[in-house]
Order: C-alpha cells, then structure tokens, then sequence
C-alpha cells in the first residue's frame, strides 16, 4: 500500500479532514500534513524543470554545433570555387588537370606567382635546371607551343600513329547471354585499358579471364565472347585516368595544327598475330585504304610512327601492302614510295627483346622477380604464374618480341656484343651490367639445381646447364603446349637471310615479314627511316632458372633465390638495345637489308629521368615514359612537318661502333 507522502495533495487533504474532525487539534495537524506535501511536490517539480531546461540548452548547443560545421564547410567551398574562378580562366581545365595526374608542374606553375617574389626566383631557377633553348619542358602542349612560336612549325606530312603491345584498350561486343559468364553486361565496356578492368579484374577474375584469353585452337575469340580494339586517339591517349601513353604526343601535335583531318590513331587487338590481324578485322586493309584516302584528300604522304611492338607491325605492313596476292594489299613494287613518306621507330623492339621468353616460359619477368616477398605473396595469391602464363601463351602478338637473328645478335655460350668486356656501354651511359665479367650473357638462361630431386627437371640431366638464346627457344618449343608451338612456328621466323636472293624471295612469304633480318626494306628510296631510342637504363637480358614447385604446373621458375636471378644489360629497361642493331645495320653502305638506300637517322636518347616526376619529366628514355619525353616530342614535330632534314645522328651508346664490327 503507497505511503501517505506518495499521494497527491488532493488525497492527502481529504485523508486530513475526516481524521481531524472530531477537534481543532487534528486540523491543525491537517493544515501542517498538506503544507509539508505541497512544499516537497513543489521541490520536486522545479528539479524536473531544471533537468529538462538543460537537456533541451545541450540539444539546442548540439544542433547549432552542427549547423555551424555545415555551413563552415559550404562557405569553404564556395570560397574555393571563387578564388579559382578568379585566378584561372578554365576552371574545367584545371579540374581536368588534377583528374589526370598529369603533373604536378601544373600546379606549381600555376600558384608560384602567389608566393613572394624571391621565392619565384628560386622555382624559376629550378624549373629550367639544363634547358636548351627547345629542349626543355614536357608539360601538357609545351613542347608544340614552343617549337611553334621558335619555328613556326605547320602541318605536312600526315600522321599514322601504331600503338605497342598492351596500349591499345580492348572492349567487349558480345551480347551472349549463355553460361556463367555472359558477355552482354560487358557489352562495349573496356575489358583492358581502362578503371573497368581492374573492377572486374579483381572483383571477378575468372570471367575477366574468360573473355580476354583467346581461343588456344584458334587464336581468335572464344566461343561467347567477342572482344575488338577500340578506335579513336582515346583508344590509345591513356591507359587508364592518369596514366597517360600516346597523350603528350597528341597535345603536341594538335598545338601545330594537326587533327583528325590529316592524323590517324591505327590501334590494333595486340593479342592477336599478325596475319590474324588481317584475317579477322582485315586491319591492313582499312589502314592501306586510310593512307590513300589521306593522301588523296591532303597531297601529301604519310608517315608512319610505331612505338614499340607498333614498329614490327609496320614492318610486317610494308611488305603486306606491296605483296601480290588475294590474302595481301596488291599495291605493287612502289606502293611505300608513293604514299609513304617514312618510318618513325620509337624503341622498337624489331629483333625481339628477351623478357618475351621468360613471359612465355614461366610467366615471370624482371618486373615480377624484384618484388618483395610479401608482395610476391600478394601477386600469386591472386593472380599466379601459373594463370599469367596461360593467359599471356593465347596471345599470338606476343611470340613476335621472341629476339631473332640468333648468335649472330644475341651471342654463344663463349661470348656476346653486350658482355661486359666488349665494351658496348660508354661511360656516361650509367649502366652496370648485373653479373661476373666472366660470365656472358650469350648464355641466355642458366639452369642451377637446388637438390637431387631437380634433376631431370624439362629434360635437363645435369645440375647445372647453360642454354644460349637459340636453345632456349628449343626449350620454349619443347615445354609449351603443341597449339602453341604451331602458332609460333607458322606465323613467325627468327633466322637471318644470307643473301639477296633470298630476301627477294622472302617479299611474298608473311612468315618472314616480322622479321627485319628475313625481309628488307622496301624499294623506296624517296621514303626516310628515323630509330629513335633510349639508353642507359639497365634491361633484362638472360636469367636463372630453377625447377618449378610441386603442384604449380611449372617446370622451370625463375630462381630468386640466385645472386643473379636476372642478368642486365644496357635498354630502356624493357627492350635491350642489342634490338636495335638492325637500324645501324640498314645505316651500312650497300646494306642488303637495305636495297633502296634508304636514309636512316639514329638518334640514341640517354635515360636522365627527374627525381621528383614519377614518369621521368623532360628526359626521360624509359621505354614508355619516352613517349612524353621532351626531346622525343621536338624530333616528331620536326619529321612530320617536314624539318626532319636538321636532325642528325646521335650516338650515345657504343652500339654503332659493335654494329661495324659485325657482319650478319
């Protein structure tokens, strides 16, 4: 039963009044009772007030805390849109510029007028660190603003860009809607090149596989999927948002008055081999048909600028174009000369490079080998060499960087052009040949035994064994799958043609064509050749190798555990430069290769990449990265529109003095 002091005051009067009715004693005690209620609810009222005024005084304080946040933050927002609008006159152009990464130069150069003026001095200072009076910036358009204004460089020649291996994006066409993969939510999305394929890259491998491997039988598409070059200069401009490739070259370009009228992006499916090339999309077709129409509509030829494996597809078009035939172009003996004004070779790989074996071997590479356990770890948790092998063997294009012109070029078991004592570096080149002065890298792949259980391994008796470049290529053709080793053999060759005769016989044989030292230039002597390539940048050039772990499906590994598990050389750290021989070969008098006369430049470009530019700045050589460089960029400007008379020979490396001295 409640206590009286819980009752409210209107039950505890009533109580009072019939006790206290029999005398004034009890309604005096009645009066005292109700005075005491009153003052205790009253007391108990005013602590509930209380505690309600401050939590609604916290609630208010909270909200208004709140408020003041939102709107500092839009007030700081605004602020920023206005100050950029007042010191920009594109403020989508420098919005563009932070989504692209393409430097932070642009940056600097844009805010340093903000600072004082003594610091100015000190950024001004910096930035022109070494620069001639052209040889300066790679900033986005720079080069081309500065030769135009100099030179007053205009358009001439028209422009046929042909990207390298992986440059181009590839996208899916496919509308199948069968099976675990279906292609149809692919459908013209970027399955290579692009943030779309690392999405599906890492949130769904095995579809991504699915769709980008080739069909081993065929080596064309599999069944379900359809996956085709993208066109346009955005197929090859970027690889992804901020890693630009083509994109440098093409700002240039535009600043002299270059477009779409007068320049074409020849992208390509780089997977595919060559003759599948034209088999499927009949790509050199459409580009013959292109440089005709070009030169119909302009006067003027074309010259034809390939970057890397790019140069190998041009080669292979110079002799499709004028081959007679229902499978080839049908231009005749004097096609090139008539629409061709030239050849741009920018680190070609034309008699292959080296990393193209261990790639198909074992699915490693130098880029691979240096990483760190836990990233190792990382790599083959999720996409092991296992699975890059099987993915890079259905690639036809990729054989074709298998070096060629065997000893000849690349060595013997005894000795090699770029051993270290054969003196093919010169000292400032900065390169130091990984690996014993004893030890050549003519032996292309050494085979080391870590226990008694590896021998035998892939047919290799002893412990130890050396392989030069043409047995390991043997050993490719013995480990790889019979599909793979057909498609290699029927689409290319890797020998050298001894004499005229059978060069000339080679003009309507496409197995040969790939091959500089199998096919000649054509007879165009009004056509002109520039090799323009880098150095100083140490290459892969031979590896060890060891047996393959139980249960990886790989015989044969590349061994980390080495002192040397891959042997340098001198390159732009992927192509070694001993691919490049060719080009100094066709410089010869009276060179076979070379039957026409054609004029061949060389210019050799030291790799001096800047420290605080993740892609090298303005003199960089990497094999890529040379794509933006500074000096490269003022060389295309002066070829294509017709200066390419002031460029002269430049030798850095030790290359042309080793190429006299041959005789291949």
């Amino acid at each position: 039963m409640a206590s009286q002091d819980d009752r409210s005051p209107a039950r505890s009067r009533g109580s009072g009044l019939l006790a206290a009715a029999p005398g004034k004693t009890a309604k005096s005690g009645a009066k005292h009772a109700e005075s005491g209620h009153l003052r205790s609810r009253r007391a108990k009222n005013k602590g509930a007030l209380e505690d309600a005024g401050g939590d609604t005084l916290r609630r208010k304080l909270y909200q208004l805390r709140r408020v003041t946040f939102v709107l500092g933050a839009i007030l700081g927002l605004i602020a920023t849109a206005v100050l950029t609008a007042m010191l920009s006159d594109n403020i989508k152009l420098e919005l563009d510029k932070l989504i692209k990464y393409d430097s932070f130069g642009d940056l600097v150069e844009d805010w340093k007028y903000l600072i004082p003026q003594g610091l100015q001095l000190i950024v001004d200072g910096y930035d022109q660190r070494g620069q001639t009076e052209l040889k300066g910036s790679a900033e986005s358009f720079s080069v081309g603003l500065r030769m135009k204004q100099q030179l007053a460089l205009t358009p001439k020649h028209n422009v046929v860009m042909v990207p390298g291996v992986i440059s181009t994006g590839l996208e899916s066409w496919g509308v199948s809607t069968a099976g675990e993969c279906p292609a149809l939510p692919h459908f013209r999305r970027r399955l290579w090149g692009s943030f779309y394929m690392l999405r599906t890259m890492f949130l769904d491998k095995a579809c991504w596989l699915k769709h980008i491997k080739l069909d081993p039988a065929t080596g064309l598409d599999p069944p379900g999927t359809k996956v085709r070059a993208s066109s346009g200069f955005d197929a090859a401009d970027f690889f992804v948002a901020g890693y630009w490739i083509w994109n440098k070259i093409l700002q240039n370009l535009a600043v002299v008055g270059y477009g779409p009228e007068n320049m074409l992006s020849a992208t390509y499916d780089w997977r595919l081999a060559y003759r599948d090339l034209e088999r499927r999309d009949a790509y050199f077709t459409k580009l013959k048909l292109q440089i005709e129409t070009t030169k119909r509509l302009t006067g003027e030829k074309s010259y034809l600028v390939g970057h890397s494996m790019g140069s190998q597809v041009i080669m292979f078009f110079l002799k499709w174009a004028e081959a007679s035939g229902d499978a080839f172009g049908n231009g005749g003996p004097s096609w090139c000369n008539d629409h061709l004004a030239g050849v741009v070779d920018i680190s070609g790989s034309l008699l292959g490079t080296p990393k193209a074996i261990s790639a198909l071997l074992s699915g490693e590479m130098k880029d691979t080998v240096q990483l760190n356990y836990l990233a190792v770890y990382g790599l083959e948790k999720f996409f092991s060499k296992r699975e890059r092998l099987d993915l890079i063997r259905t690639f036809g294009g990729i054989p074709s960087m298998i070096p060629r012109g065997g000893a000849a070029i690349w060595g013997n078991a005894t000795h090699s052009p770029d051993d270290p004592g054969n003196a093919l570096l010169t000292d400032d080149t900065g390169v130091t040949v990984a690996g014993p002065k004893n030890r050549t890298l003519g032996k292309f792949i050494r085979y080391r035994s870590r226990d008694k259980a590896s021998r035998g391994t892939a047919g290799i008796s002893s412990d130890d064994e050396d392989f030069t470049l043409e047995q390991s290529i043997d050993k490719l053709f013995e480990l790889s799958p019979q599909w793979l080793t057909s498609r290699i053999k029927d689409n290319y060759s890797f020998g050298i043609a001894r004499t005229a005769e059978e060069l000339e016989a080679n003009n309507q044989d496409p197995l040969k064509w790939s091959n500089p030292l199998e096919a000649a230039l054509p007879n165009a002597p009004d056509m002109k050749i520039f090799c323009l390539y880098g150095v100083g940048n140490p290459t892969e050039r031979a590896y060890t190798y060891k047996k393959g772990e139980k249960g990886s499906g790989l015989p044969l590994v590349i061994d980390t555990e080495s002192d040397h598990p891959v042997y340098f050389s001198d390159g732009d750290g992927t192509v070694s430069l001993l691919t490049h021989l060719i080009c100094h070969e066709w410089q010869k008098e009276n060179s076979r290769f070379n039957p026409a006369g054609i004029e061949v430049k060389i210019v050799e470009m030291k790799h001096q990449p800047d420290t605080f530019d993740i892609r090298g700045g303005a003199k960089t050589a990497e094999h890529v990265d040379i794509l933006g460089s500074a000096e490269l960029n003022e060389l295309i400007l002066k070829i294509v529109t017709g200066h390419g008379d002031s460029i002269e020979n430049n030798y850095v490396s030790e290359l042309r003095n080793i190429s006299l001295k041959m005789e291949i």
